[in-house]
Order: C-alpha cells, then sequence, then structure tokens
C-alpha cells in the first residue's frame, strides 16, 4: 500500500528570465464566499468535545445533491478569481511549451519484443508502443487517447505487463481517475483486444506464470452506492487463464480470517516461483508466502517463507532454486539476501551486507547484479558479482534519478532512465558485460539544461537533526545570490523518498525567476527505516519542524525573502502544508494544499485511510487520538491570526483520498476570521489523485496554481526588461 502517494506536479522543461520581485499589496479586496451550512455535530472523543459542523460534506460529491451544489458553488468564485490573475496565461504557455517534447517510458523485453510508453508531447496520454527486436520499427499497440472525448480514460502506467514470451499484453485501464482498474488482454501479434475483462483490480501486480495465463489481486464489488467512498477488505489473489470470463478465475491465495490483509504476487523470470508478499497497511512489513509453479496448477500450496509482519520484503529473481531478496530484516538500510527453496528448512544467506547508504533495488542480469542506493536522496548504482564482490559504480549525469534497471539472468542488457529537476527523464541502454551504455531515448530539447543550477544544501531542524534540500535555481540567479520567489515542496511520510525529478510546472517556475525547492524530510526513506520512524506516529511533529526550519533557511540564506515563500504539498504534503500553515502562518506568502489529509480524526473511515494508521496512528485510541487532535490541520485552524493566501486542490473522483478532507478544511477556513487574502478550492471532474491525467488538465492546474503562488509572492514573469515575457523568449 505504499503506492497511495506520490508528488503531483505537471512534467516538461524551461528557458530564462529576471524577475521583477514586489512586496505584496498591503489591502487585499476580500473574496465572497459562497454560503456554506454550518452544522452542530459534536462528539465527545476521550473526554474532550470535538466540533465537526461540516460533516455534511463528506457525502460523495457525484451523487450527493447538496454537496455537489457546495462544489459547483465554490468553484464558481474559483474558476473566475484564476483565469484573471496575471501571470495565468503566462504560465499556461510556458507549461505547455515545456511539455511539448517526446517522451518514453521504459521498455519491458519480453521475447525479442521491447513494449514501452511514448508521448510525443501533448497526447492527453501515453501510447504504448512495441517493436520486434531492439531496432524493429515501432507498432502501436494502445492509445488510450480514443477511449474518452475528455482524455480522462487512462492506461496505468504501471500496470501492464507482456507475457514471458510477448504474445500477450496484460494492462489495466482507469477511469476518471479512480484508482479501481479494469484489466485487459491483447494479442501482440495482431494487436486484437481479447474479450477478457476484470473488475474491482486496485493496488495489483500482473504475473505471468506461463504463456497463457497470470496471476492477479482484486478486492470484493464494493455496494453500487459506495464504489468511490467505501473501506476495501477481503483483497484475494487470482489466477486468470486468458480467453475465459473473470467468473472462470482460481482463487489462489486468501486471508479469510484477517479481511485487512492484502495479497500481491510477483513471478521470477524463469516462471519457477511465485512469491506472495502480504500487506497490513502502507507499513514496510510483510509476510513472504512462495509457490512453486512447477507443481500442477490445481495443486499449488503456497510455503510460508516469512511470517510476523516485521520487515521489508523485495523480491529480486531466482536461479534454480535460490530466491533473492532486498531486505531491511536486520539491517535498516536495506542488504540483499538469499535463500534455498530446496532446502527442508529456511536459512538466510547474505550476499551484500548493509552499508551507509540505502539499499533501494537490486536486479540480476546476465551474471551480475546491479545494485541500485539512495545517498543524500539521490541514486548511486553499482555493478557487482553474484557473490556482491567488486563494484563498478555506473557515470550518471551529476544530481538525479536512475530507475529501471530491469531484466533477468541471461540478459545480455538492461535499460535505465536518468533525470534530475533541470533534466528531463533519459532512457539508456547498459551492455552487462562490457559496462557500456548507450542511449535508448533522448528528449529532444528546447532549453539548455546548464542555464539551472541544482545545489544539495543541508539545514538543522528544530531539534538540530541535520536534513537535506534541493534547491534549484537560474544559474545567473544563483550566482549574484539575489533573493527570488520560493516555491518549497514536501511530503514526509509512509517511507517514501522524494528524488531529483524533471516537472514542466516547476520548470515554468524557475523559467520565470523564482527558486524550486524540495526538503527531504522525516518521515521519508530517504535515510532507511529510523528516517521513516523518525516522523510518523508519535513523532509526527517532526515532519512539521522540519520543513518549517526549510522555509526559515531559506530565508536566512537569502534564497528567497519575507512575503515570497510559497509552499506545496500534494496527499500526506497536503497534511503537512495544512499543519504548517497553522502552526506558522506568518512564515509562508502562500500555500497549494493538494488532495491533503486534512481531516486526522476520520481519515481511517473511508477508502484506503485503514491502511495509514501505520503513519498516522489510530483515532479511536487515547494516546493517538491527543497526537492526531493536536496538529490534524481541520482542527487547528486559528481565528484571529493571519494567514496566507490558500488555493486547496482535489478531484472529485478521488478514491484514495477523498475530496471530504479538502471540502471541510476549505469550509473551515473561509468561515474563520484568518485574514482578507483569498482561501479557496479548486475542484477538478473527472480526476482523481494524480495518476492518469489528462495532460491538458495538468497544465490548466499547474497554470492556476502557479499564477495563484506568484500573485501572493511577488513573481512577475511578464515584467519589461525582465527577459522571461519578451519575445526572444516565447520563441524559444
Amino acid at each position: 500500500m505504499r503506492w497511495w502517494l506520490t508528488g503531483l506536479l505537471v512534467s516538461a522543461s524551461i528557458a530564462l528570465a529576471c524577475p521583477a520581485m514586489a512586496e505584496p499589496p498591503v489591502a487585499y479586496p476580500p473574496v465572497i464566499y459562497p454560503e456554506t451550512h454550518r452544522g452542530d455535530t459534536v462528539d465527545t472523543l476521550f473526554g474532550e468535545k470535538v466540533a465537526d459542523p461540516y460533516r455534511w460534506l463528506e457525502g460523495d460529491v457525484r451523487s450527493d445533491a447538496a454537496v455537489a451544489d457546495w462544489a459547483a458553488r465554490e468553484n464558481a468564485v474559483t474558476r473566475p478569481y484564476l483565469a484573471t490573475l496575471p501571470a495565468r496565461d503566462w504560465f499556461a504557455r510556458r507549461i505547455r511549451q515545456l511539455t511539448d517534447f517526446e517522451r518514453f517510458g521504459l521498455p519491458k523485453k519480453a521475447g525479442q519484443r521491447y513494449f514501452y510508453l511514448r508521448n510525443s508531447g501533448l497526447l492527453n496520454q501515453p501510447q504504448l508502443f512495441v517493436r520486434d527486436g531492439l531496432t524493429g520499427t515501432p507498432r502501436l499497440l494502445i492509445d488510450p487517447n480514443t477511449w474518452a472525448r475528455d482524455g480522462a480514460t487512462a492506461l496505468d502506467a504501471e500496470l501492464w505487463e507482456p507475457s514471458r514470451d510477448g504474445h500477450y499484453l496484460a494492462y489495466g485501464v482507469a477511469d476518471g481517475g479512480s484508482d479501481w482498474r479494469v484489466v485487459h488482454v491483447l494479442d501482440a501479434t495482431s494487436g486484437k483486444v481479447l474479450p477478457d475483462a476484470l473488475q474491482w483490480v486496485s493496488d495489483s501486480h500482473i504475473a505471468w506464470t506461463g504463456p497463457d495465463g497470470f496471476l492477479y489481486s482484486r478486492f470484493p464489488a464494493p455496494p453500487s452506492a459506495e464504489i468511490y467512498t467505501a473501506l476495501t477488505f477481503n483483497k484475494a489473489l487470482w489466477y486468470h487463464r486468458v480467453g475465459t470470463p473473470q467468473s472462470a478465475d482460481l482463487l489462489v491465495y486468501a486471508t479469510p480470517d484477517h479481511p485487512t490483509w492484502g495479497p500481491k504476487a510477483r513471478v521470477t523470470s524463469d516462471g519457477h516461483y511465485a512469491v506472495i508478499t502480504t500487506e497490513i497497511g502502507t507499513d514496510a512489513r510483510l509476510e513472504l508466502h512462495v509457490i512453486d509453479l512447477h507443481k500442477r496448477r490445481d495443486a499449488w500450496p503456497a510455503r510460508a517463507l516469512v511470517t510476523g509482519f516485521t520487515s521489508d520484503w523485495r523480491l529480486v529473481d531466482s536461479i534454480g532454486s535460490t530466491l533473492w531478496f532486498v531486505t531491511n530484516w536486520q539491517a535498516p538500510r536495506y542488504r540483499l539476501v538469499s535463500v534455498d527453496m530446496s532446502a527442508a528448512q529456511v536459512r538466510w544467506h547474505e550476499v551484500v551486507a548493509e552499508r551507509k547508504d540505502t539499499l533501494e533495488q537490486a536486479t540480476i542480469i546476465g551474471d551480475r547484479l546491479v545494485l541500485s542506493y539512495l545517498r543524500d536522496a539521490a541514486t548511486i548504482a553499482v555493478v557487482v558479482d553474484m557473490k556482491g564482490h567488486g563494484g563498478t559504480a555506473l557515470a550518471l549525469n551529476g544530481i538525479g534519478t536512475a530507475a529501471g534497471f530491469r531484466g533477468r539472468p541471461g540478459d545480455p542488457e538492461t535499460f535505465y532512465s536518468f533525470a534530475s529537476f533541470n533534466q528531463p527523464s533519459a532512457v539508456f541502454r547498459l551492455d552487462i558485460a562490457t559496462g557500456r551504455t548507450a542511449p535508448f531515448a533522448l528528449p529532444k530539447l528546447g532549453f539548455d539544461p546548464q542555464e539551472f543550477v541544482v545545489e544539495q544544501m543541508f539545514y538543522p531542524s528544530k531539534d538540530g537533526t541535520r536534513i537535506p534540500m534541493f534547491v534549484m535555481r537560474r544559474r545567473d540567479i544563483a550566482a549574484v545570490g539575489r533573493a527570488v520567489p520560493t516555491l518549497l515542496y514536501g511530503y514526509g511520510g509512509f517511507d517514501i523518498s522524494l528524488t531529483p525529478g524533471f516537472s514542466a510546472a516547476r520548470m515554468a517556475w524557475v523559467q520565470a525567476g523564482g527558486a524550486f525547492a524540495v526538503a527531504n524530510l522525516r518521515g521519508g526513506g530517504e535515510f532507511g527505516k529510523a528516517w521513516h520512524d523518525a516522523g510518523r506516529l508519535a513523532n509526527k511533529q517532526n515532519v512539521f519542524d522540519d520543513f518549517i526550519a526549510a522555509g526559515e533557511f531559506l530565508e536566512a540564506r537569502g534564497i528567497t525573502a519575507k512575503h515570497a515563500l510559497a509552499i506545496q504539498g500534494g496527499s500526506n504534503g497536503g497534511l503537512l502544508i495544512g499543519a504548517v500553515v497553522n502552526q506558522r502562518p506568518d512564515l509562508f506568502a502562500a500555500a497549494n494544499p493538494q488532495v491533503g489529509v486534512m481531516d486526522m480524526l476520520r481519515f481511517d473511515r473511508w477508502t484506503s485511510g485503514r491502511y495509514w494508521v501505520d503513519d498516522y496512528g489510530y483515532p479511536d485510541r487515547a494516546a493517538d487520538f491527543h497526537v492526531l487532535r493536536a496538529y490534524s490541520p481541520y482542527h487547528n485552524i486559528r481565528s484571529g491570526v493571519e494567514y496566507p493566501a490558500i488555493l486547496v486542490t482535489t478531484a472529485d473522483t478521488d478514491d484514495r483520498v477523498v475530496p471530504a478532507h479538502s471540502f471541510k478544511y476549505t469550509a473551515a477556513l473561509q468561515a474563520a476570521a484568518i485574514g482578507d487574502k483569498p482561501h479557496l478550492i479548486r475542484i477538478e471532474s473527472r480526476a482523481g489523485h494524480g495518476a492518469g491525467t489528462p495532460t491538458d488538465k495538468g497544465i490548466a492546474e499547474g497554470a492556476d496554481v502557479l499564477a495563484f503562488m506568484a500573485k501572493w509572492t511577488g513573481l512577475d514573469p511578464e515584467t519589461p526588461g525582465s527577459g522571461a515575457g519578451g519575445s526572444r523568449s516565447a520563441a524559444r
């Protein structure tokens, strides 16, 4: 369940500019908000009376007429306000320009075929292509842009997998931003889509067990009136044979006595073993069971390999009867271990010991191991022999993130991508025998990445802990050390690491003359288990302290100035933004909490919220309640204090963090005496938590958010003489 959140900015590139930064105006014409009914709901929780006047906004905006009317009236105020912001059109043009370049995903090799995603530039959804052989002519297999007129029906970029021989392709389809998937199958030779349609799939892998069947995970069908809001239970692992109806699927593994447990499966590259990982929440604590697929399909007993939910286990692969895993068992920063499945008893053998850097991934390619580490939140990749000896580091182009390295024993090659804040993702082929790399797909850029500088800085948090932060600026601005409006992003939770990546919206902000910063807060996975533990449960305040300290550091170092710091975060990061605004409203000029978890006393009542107790705790337990009550954004808005300008963003089909969180929080903001700066909500239709958002909608949201931030930080990309709005820049 660690899949539940990712960063939420639109991706793409850059140019030049030298902004004017003005002090924000002293007087603010107040925005007239729609009238919102205030209820009288009060709960008594552990001896404390807790008001919840906007509980009625928990209704499903797609079916509850009162909630839908409220959302429409809020949008009727927000949309015209955003449309008239001075920099809105500039950012829309620039983000579109920066998005308009050819982008490739990492190829998956199956048989002699190479499958990969490609977006020619401004397509709402990437297409899926196949090549017969490395240099074969690309053939279009899937074009999601033909599925819906609004572009909001998407191919799940993570949930597609060719059969090992490359004959079939199974893939997941998402509609309107929902986390529910329908899995289909096509014949990769003819391109014909088969009748197979597997419903109620969510948080699953597709694991081919042979040439004509695969394992996948699904839930029972939810009540029809609660498809997007009901809690999910009883996930089970099923086998589907191509060409048969879902009703004929074979139940392979389930835990009916433990309805909150969730199994998923991967199959080793040789097809010998299916490894089932069972989760009980978002925490990296798993049980492992293994099926020997060489035995009869109607008799697949699952052998317990690891029980007790104590550690993380990431399957690497198998050779013969030996399985390899990356694990944090007895190694908080992870190590590589193996086990011989032919032995009667489970005995683990250490292949690569824990190191100072955090081991993220290992892959067996040919007769080598490729190890991918995080060092201060950036990637270090090393190639070693099968015993973990030697060590040839791959030359990566600066501070960035390398991903991929897929493959199997005996393969002569692997592919990986590399990206940074100033470099869109490029795909490379690595010859495993020679160690040579060659480009597979390079983006053609309309800007020079060297015009922008990416730096890593370290700053002390409130308790003295050393926190890393990436900062990107135009090189000319960094050279003179001029303070500019700055956009600070954070997350800090669920063992998720924020590593360098490319975003068109972020680049448009920097191109306009602002600075962009990412703080690697505690609660993430950048430095292993201890770093995660230091930012969750009773330690959650550390995350907020780290982020506040980042803002103070940016101001003290002269990167930003007073009244010029904007902040942003999505999902758990939206919670972060809501909490720090309540705690330090004086520090920030503008804030954008995206699809945030805002009601910390009821988050566990909807969809996947029950999993989040690993990071947040249980609202119905006294000790956890008091911690949650102390920082819950919805419950801690401080009337009588001047707040920054706030633009809340959410979507009507977000069934991961339901929009009720943002609705209730916005209503409470608008009712509070927190000053005349605008406190608005932007509600997207037929969109969800971020994945699969059409390019057009992503550009529009990015322009709205950046224009809002620019207005309240004093960033003006079109000031005459700045170089940002003239014909030279516009023509690039």
